[in-house]
């Protein structure tokens, strides 16, 4: 009897796998998409070359006037000169040092919650969402502990597209919850509601719940009283985004297997304990890039507020255009504009990915 001895398996060879291998399976796998590889790149070089140059190599960057940028490239002196217009809108000059201030804190907080090994990351969290705004708040606007008072009107630039973004963000996904909650409640009363709440404001465009909100909310109100114009917008991006939430965390739901509801009765839990204990997590967890695809769609939606007479970063930007002493930099100004909502929504996305795969515990469904 012959005794067979089998080798170990051996390493698949190396131009299989890693790089080397993801490219002759994705690009040169055929000849047509060797062919197309090569066309396409071709036409990708020849762009970022083209774009290097007019942005980079051929761009001018010092001076204070229109006079200091020749034709043949990008003139960021326009950026420069206007810069603080694009960081605070018209936020007075001696008082700059407010909302400085909170860009710097912003940037810390989200650097210690971002970092897995902060101590004390619960109780940052909830100050973050708790105390923090009304802190940044009365700071920015003053009237108190004698600080000059800045009419929001004033407001304008990257802190008005963080203000509204942030509140929404953080104001829209608990409402959303207890939406998705209601709508899945077996009590036909807050079923309706929430249901009705939901479907009325998806139906609407954004657009047309900021004009309602600057026009009609202040008839709602007690006659003489006035309502701010940053408030109502803020409302108006809460009410509207905590309906789109409040789907995206019902799909969450739904998709939670009914053993899991189950057991969560047979252990004898409370309809609240099974929710904050159970369920929720869960379905949160799942809908981790929904959520943040939804708050990126928000950030990039407070430029709609420029219908409103708010000028946030993009209406900034476009006011800057129309000044005579700088016709012809509108290019500048977009894709200056672009760069800062890209910077913010590519970094939402990329967190999103890395909490997705921290999250996740091997077993999807």
């Amino acid at each position: 009897m012959k005794v067979h001895q089998f080798q170990e398996d051996l390493p698949p060879p190396a131009n299989t796998v890693g790089l080397v291998g993801w490219i002759r399976k994705n690009l040169f796998n055929s000849p047509l998409n060797t062919i197309l590889t090569f066309v396409l790149g071709y036409i990708a070089v020849s762009i970022i070359l083209a774009v290097g140059e007019w942005g980079i190599l051929n761009a001018d960057w010092i001076g204070t006037t229109a006079d200091a940028c020749s034709k043949d490239g990008a003139c960021w002196v326009f950026i420069s000169v206007r810069w603080e217009q694009f960081m605070y809108g018209f936020y007075p000059d001696a008082e700059l040092w407010r909302p400085r201030f909170f860009y710097a804190t912003l940037a810390i907080l989200i650097a210690l919650l971002a970092y897995e090994k902060t101590p004390k990351r619960t109780w940052i969290a909830l100050f973050t969402i708790t105390i923090y705004p009304l802190i940044i708040a009365t700071l920015l606007y003053g009237g108190v502990f004698g600080l000059e008072t800045v009419e929001t009107h004033l407001w304008g630039g990257l802190l008005v597209t963080l203000v509204i973004a942030l509140v929404g963000i953080v104001v829209s996904l608990p409402i959303g919850i207890v939406l998705a909650l209601g709508r899945r409640s077996d009590m036909p009363v807050i079923r309706s509601i929430s249901t009705v709440y939901i479907e009325v404001w998806r139906g609407v465009p954004l657009i047309t719940v900021l004009f309602m909100a600057s026009v009609m909310l202040p008839l709602f109100l007690s006659e003489g009283s006035e309502t701010d114009k940053l408030v109502r917008a803020l409302i108006g991006v809460v009410m509207f985004a905590s309906a789109y939430m409040a789907e995206v965390v019902r799909g969450g739901l739904q998709a939670i297997p009914k053993g899991q509801y189950e057991a969560a009765d047979a252990l004898g839990l409370s309809y609240w304990k099974k929710m904050g204990l159970v369920i929720l997590p869960q379905s949160l967890k799942i809908s981790i890039p929904s959520i943040v695809n939804t708050f990126i769609e928000l950030f990039k939606d407070t430029s709609l507020v420029l219908i409103i007479g708010m000028f946030d970063v993009l209406g900034i930007g476009q006011s800057a255009n129309t000044d005579p002493e700088w016709l012809g930099f509108a290019t500048e100004s977009y894709v200056f504009v672009a760069l800062v909502f890209w910077v913010f929504c590519f970094g939402m996305s990329r967190y999103s990915i890395w909490l997705e795969n921290k999250l996740h515990t091997g077993h999807k469904r």
